[in-house]
C-alpha cells in the first residue's frame, strides 16, 4: 500500500475519511485542516495517502507525486492507465478500513484537484455503498466511461463538489460540466462555488464541515 498520514479524532474510530492531495503535493497538504473542522460527535480516522512518485509530462517530465500523468491540460482524455492504477490503490485503503471494522457506509472518499478526480473515479465505481464523496477544485475523469462503469450500489450517493470561480488550473466551466453529468446520472450534488483561484478558503472549510456532519453525524 501507499504510505499515508493518519489522524484519529477519538478512540476506536467508526468512520473514515480518505482524502487525496493534488498534483505535486503529498498527504501533509490537507492534514492541518482536521483541527479546523467542526466535526460530528463520532471518532473519525482521517487518512491522507501520498501519491506515487512519477514523471509528469506537462511539467517537463519532472518526477513528483502524482495520481496520473498529464500530457496536455487542453486535452480532456486523461492518462487512463494511471487513473485506473490509482483507483486500485484507493480500493486497498477502502478494504483496509473495512478490515478495521469501519463499514463502507461510514467511509467518505475525498480529494483536491487531481486527488479529487481519483476520489470520483474510485468512489463512483466502488462495489459497496459509501457515505459520500467530497471533491474540491476537480472534475470527473474518464467521464465518457462513467455511465457504463458506475456502481449500482452507489447510485444516488451524496457528492459534495466545490470550486473556485477564478481557478486558472481547472476552469470552473469544466467542473460544472462534471456536475451536470453527475446530476444527469442521478447523483445529488451539493455544489459550492467560491471567489478564489485553485485553492481552499475558510468558507469552503466551513461547508465541508457541515457536509461531513450531515453524512457521518
Amino acid at each position: 500500500m501507499l504510505d499515508a498520514i493518519e489522524i484519529e479524532t477519538g478512540k476506536n474510530p467508526q468512520a473514515s475519511v480518505i482524502w487525496l492531495h493534488g498534483l505535486g503535493a503529498d498527504g501533509n497538504d490537507f492534514a492541518p485542516i482536521v483541527p479546523e473542522l467542526d466535526l460530528p460527535p463520532v471518532a473519525i480516522r482521517f487518512i491522507f495517502p501520498h501519491a506515487p512518485m512519477q514523471p509528469v509530462t506537462i511539467n517537463g517530465g519532472m518526477v513528483m507525486r502524482a495520481w496520473y500523468d498529464i500530457s496536455d491540460q487542453a486535452i480532456r482524455r486523461e492518462d487512463e492507465r494511471g487513473v485506473r492504477a490509482s483507483q486500485a490503490e484507493i480500493e486497498k485503503f477502502l478494504a483496509r478500513e473495512k478490515s478495521r471494522g469501519v463499514s463502507a457506509g461510514r467511509i467518505v472518499v475525498a480529494g483536491f484537484s487531481q486527488g479529487g478526480a481519483i476520489a470520483l473515479q474510485a468512489g463512483l465505481r466502488h462495489a459497496e455503498r459509501l457515505a459520500g464523496i467530497m471533491v474540491l477544485s476537480t472534475y470527473v475523469p474518464l467521464a465518457d466511461l462513467l455511465p457504463a462503469e458506475m456502481s449500482a450500489m452507489n447510485r444516488g450517493l451524496p457528492v459534495f463538489m466545490a470550486h473556485g470561480s477564478d481557478d486558472p488550473i481547472i476552469p470552473v466551466a469544466r467542473a460544472i460540466e462534471s456536475r451536470t453529468l453527475l446530476e444527469k446520472l442521478g447523483y445529488p450534488v451539493q455544489w459550492q462555488e467560491y471567489r478564489m483561484p485553485h485553492s481552499v478558503c475558510a468558507e469552503e472549510i466551513a461547508d465541508i464541515s457541515a457536509w461531513l456532519r450531515q453524512v457521518l453525524g
